[in-house]
């Protein structure tokens, strides 16, 4: 069936159709087709810290976006609201461990050039002292839960939001500064880190940590498929993609690979209601010829839009020549904005609902010599 998109701008097409199925199944469908080669896709976080709300039409207006989709999924209410339920990582900095091992989506830059990929990442990482001692991150700028260690990174928020119940390690410039032990909530240094432990990770900071001490943090995203190391065109060391990418954010369940429906709900944790059940869904995906495809279609409002399951989503993004795609966060979050314009119906009644991170397509500027 041939497509009538609407060129936006060079390298970004805009298409809004609808389609009808058994008796009242009607689907409102938006999609944007993005050429790599002449736009590029960035990851933006809300309010441009790791936890906080923003509509997706603020964030695109704010940074002057052709058009946006909203992104991956996220905690919707108490203090820390707006954290990433999954990995985002936003200009070359992991905001927000991976949740499951799911499905993720990464933009790789070189120059004027940017790959996406899509695979199932999981989350490394650990501090290690200049004694060599060790000790794993359970996850990075979230609530911290018993036994945990937690790390508080600048771009988070000015504090650490936590309660009196553990211990917080200040480090600037990679050295133990101070430690306050159940005192609560630290302000976070621009050049630095804190470091927030309670239970056993907080007997081990104890015992292992003082003012004075030197410690590496290393944080990293692997994939869980097996991937070919490639060469860093600035260091020449070999690296995954996944490294390299500047931005990833996390969603899921994957959707289609190699061209063919393959939906991994079960594999990445969710329950079959989320595969099965119509909602109002977005996703990105990647044709044959490399093009990107950013869809939402709308749902819970009859006689307009019924909502899609996830194997009805993937239909839809096929009928659009997706090789690859994955499910990101829908209900009422999912939103499109073309040109400043809300061009679908979000379905919760208050209207755009506010959400942590969105995918914003931009003009791609000249590479400077």
């Amino acid at each position: 069936m041939a497509q009538e998109f609407q060129t936006v701008k060079q390298g970004v097409e805009y298409l809004q159709t609808t389609r009808k199925g058994n008796g009242a199944d009607v689907w409102a469908i938006n999609v944007l087709r993005v050429d790599l080669t002449k736009a590029d896709i960035q990851v933006m976080r809300a309010m441009d810290e790791a936890v906080g709300l923003e509509t997706t039409s603020s964030l695109a207006g704010r940074y002057g976006a052709i058009a946006a989709i909203n992104g991956g999924f996220f905690r919707t209410s108490g203090t820390y609201r707006g954290d990433s339920a999954g990995v985002i990582k936003v200009d070359g900095k992991i905001l927000s461990e991976t949740n499951n091992n799911r499905a993720a989506v990464g933009f790789v830059r070189n120059g004027n050039q940017t790959e996406i990929i899509f695979g199932h990442l999981k989350f490394e990482g650990f501090i290690e002292t200049d004694k060599k001692q060790k000790l794993d991150l359970n996850c990075i700028n979230c609530p911290r839960t018993e036994n945990q260690l937690v790390i508080y990174t600048s771009e988070f928020h000015r504090t650490t939001l936590t309660d009196a119940n553990g211990v917080e390690v200040i480090v600037k410039n990679s050295r133990v500064v101070s430690i306050r032990d159940k005192k609560g909530s630290s302000r976070i240094p621009e050049n630095g880190f804190v470091l927030s432990a309670i239970g056993t990770a907080r007997d081990w900071i104890l015992k292992n940590l003082k003012v004075g001490t030197n410690i590496k943090i290393q944080t990293n995203v692997v994939a869980v498929e097996q991937e070919t190391q490639i060469q860093n065109p600035k260091s020449k060391i070999q690296i995954s993609k996944w490294q390299m990418a500047e931005d990833i954010v996390g969603g899921g369940p994957q959707l289609i690979k190699n061209g063919k429906i393959e939906i991994t709900f079960a594999q990445e944790k969710w329950g079959e209601s989320f595969s099965t059940t119509r909602h109002p869904r977005t996703a990105i995906g990647k044709t044959k010829d490399g093009k990107i495809l950013l869809l939402v279609v709308d749902g819970r409002q009859p006689n307009y839009s019924v909502g899609v399951s996830l194997t009805e989503l993937a239909n839809f993004l096929l009928e659009f020549g997706a090789m690859e795609a994955i499910n990101l966060d829908g209900g009422g979050s999912s939103t499109m904005v073309v040109e400043n314009k809300i061009v679908n119906k979000p379905s919760d009644q208050t209207g755009e609902r506010p959400v942590s991170d969105a995918l914003l397509v931009f003009e791609r500027k000249e590479q400077q010599n």
